[in-house]
């Protein structure tokens, strides 16, 4: 292995154990320990820039939100990709089709069009609440960078019929995130590791989902969690313990790293 010197970290069900809804201490510490030898820390997530958790005074070099489809620093903004508007129409009058709202993130702040227990328990996932906008008619007003439907695996198709340059992203059996087709983590750590001037072999990854998988297979070493999909697991250079048992604080430990 490479002398690591960039880690990517997957929040929900990696760093954030939804049994207690917070990253534990030993997590913030891990991170902070990183950053202090000298290894960057970024956050790739599905989630948006308003629904990050607390990382307290740890600091994250580089945040990777939406998938992918907004990347940045406290400084300025790496990548950004907004879904197309014609996109944006096609998945709302889809998802209403099937009687689904639907939810979008902007810059900074999600809007949603409706409620229903798919969506509302997604939401949840990530300790919000689910509301429906008054003025949601800023999906024609401002970028949207994720559309975020409740739906099951036989409805992804219709739901894209239409759809030209967007792809779904999996994380949860019961809702899919829509996605520019220029976007993705994996797509996105390309992006990072160019802006730090990082080559891959030094970068190391943890997830636990599907939309994780181009992420761990864009890093020289990509660790699956315990409690991560199977399938992420038989692409994973290695495999460390579940997040409830502080799996890559114990990794970490293990390799040399904090």
């Amino acid at each position: 292995m490479n002398p690591i010197k960039i880690i990517f970290f997957d929040v929900d069900g990696t760093l954030l154990d939804h049994s207690t809804g917070c990253i534990s201490e030993k997590n913030l510490e891990m991170l902070a320990r990183l950053h202090e030898n000298g290894i960057r820390v970024c956050i790739a997530t599905g989630r948006s820039p308003v629904a990050l958790p607390d990382f307290g005074q740890v600091q994250i070099d580089a945040f990777c939100t939406n998938n992918g489809s907004l990347c940045y620093t406290k400084e300025e903004v790496i990548h950004s990709t907004p879904l197309s508007p014609e996109d944006v129409e096609a998945v709302l009058r889809n998802a209403a089709a099937i009687g689904r709202p639907i939810s979008v993130t902007t810059r900074n702040r999600l809007a949603a069009n409706g409620i229903d227990k798919d969506l509302s328990d997604y939401y949840r996932l990530a300790g919000l609440t689910l509301t429906v906008a008054d003025d949601f008619d800023v999906i024609r007003q401002e970028n949207v960078y994720q559309i975020m439907v409740g739906c099951r695996k036989c409805d992804h198709a219709f739901l894209m019929q239409g759809v030209k340059s967007a792809k779904v992203a999996i994380s949860w059996a019961r809702a899919v995130d829509v996605i520019p087709v220029s976007s993705g983590k994996g797509l996105s750590i390309v992006k990072i590791l160019d802006y730090f001037h990082l080559d891959a072999s030094s970068a190391m990854a943890f997830g636990d989902s599907y939309n994780d998988l181009e992420m761990l297979q864009a890093v020289g070493t990509g660790v699956a969690m315990g409690n991560a999909a199977e399938q992420l697991k038989l692409i994973a250079d290695d495999v460390c313990g579940p997040v409830s048992e502080d799996g890559i604080y114990d990794y970490c430990v293990k390799i040399g790293l904090i």
